[in-house]
């Protein structure tokens, strides 16, 4: 976060952030911007630091140390009007399953200065034909699509995303990943945690890796990771091989000067994003390959 024009189209920004339980920091220095109309990811396994760091920019928990500003309030001290400017949708929304999905709306706009009309929120998640249908018989993709209706009932201009699709079927995910992509595209920025990363691939315009409660890079999602080396696998005198590459190119011109133009059996399997992932995270679940970072060879597989 340098420069006039970076603080000027953010909608939040975090730098140094500390939150303690017990004397152990679970958020130690973390350090992002969440620009205006974009979809952010926060990435990391569990106990990285990501709810925590969610819960302190919507101004449900404080923090130790640190510079906060999400639509330009600190969220530890900022009046009512703000709240009515973001909206959250948690993993586990509460539960109204006696209700009909109109009436649902119809009582918490009510607690919004001017809230989104409920038939517009339901036509915009797909739920219009639904509005005289009870909580309790909807389906677990129609019951997430009412959470975010819940979510952008204040017309938010931040809305948090805690794993929005999980345990949803494909299609069903994709049905939600369209909605989010609408809201980005008429002006809602959307902070997004996942651990579906090809979710993150088709929705996140940038993304953050937290681990151990510190970020570790934020970047678009094709330069994350971008120093993954590609694997390369070849037939050479009567044995299958393998290398991975920082250059796939470079090593391909080195074997068809080797072997001919059509070098046997090649086949070339750029990193995906969940292995550029593991290897920010340097774990040591990534793939064989992933993580050596000059070209190496093997014999048969």
């Amino acid at each position: 976060m340098t420069g006039h024009e970076q603080s000027v189209e953010a909608v939040a920004e975090v730098s140094g952030l500390v939150v303690a339980y017990d004397g152990r920091r679970v958020v130690d220095g973390v350090r992002f911007d969440v620009r205006r109309g974009e979809v952010f990811a926060l990435l990391g396994p569990n106990g990285a630091g990501k709810t925590t760091t969610v819960e302190v920019l919507s101004g449900h928990r404080g923090r130790q140390a640190g510079e906060v500003r999400v639509l330009g309030q600190d969220p530890a001290s900022a009046p009512r009007a703000w709240r009515d400017r973001i909206g959250v949708v948690s993993q586990s929304a509460a539960d109204h399953e006696f209700w009909r999905v109109g009436e649902v709306l119809a009582q918490f706009a009510r607690y919004y200065a001017d809230p989104l009309e409920p038939a517009r929120a339901l036509a915009l998640t797909g739920l219009a034909d639904l509005a005289d249908r009870r909580v309790g018989v909807l389906s677990g993709g129609q019951r997430r699509r009412l959470d975010i209706a819940l979510g952008i009932l204040g017309t938010p201009a931040l809305l948090f995303l805690d794993e929005p699709t999980t345990g949803l079927d494909p299609d069903v995910r994709r049905g939600i990943w369209d909605l989010v992509q609408a809201l980005a595209a008429d002006g809602t920025s959307v902070l997004l945690t996942s651990h579906y990363l090809d979710e993150v691939d088709h929705l996140a315009d940038r993304v953050a890796v937290l681990n151990g409660g510190r970020i570790q890079q934020v970047c678009a999602p094709d330069a994350l990771g971008a120093d993954a080396p590609t694997e390369v696998r070849w037939r050479e005198n009567g044995e299958r091989r393998t290398a991975a590459v920082p250059d796939a190119m470079a090593f391909l011109a080195e074997l068809q000067h080797r072997l001919g133009p059509e070098v046997p059996e090649l086949e070339i399997r750029r990193p995906s994003l969940e292995d550029r992932y593991l290897r920010v995270l340097g774990t040591d679940a990534a793939p064989a390959g992933a993580a050596v970072p000059h070209a190496t060879e093997t014999g048969s597989l």
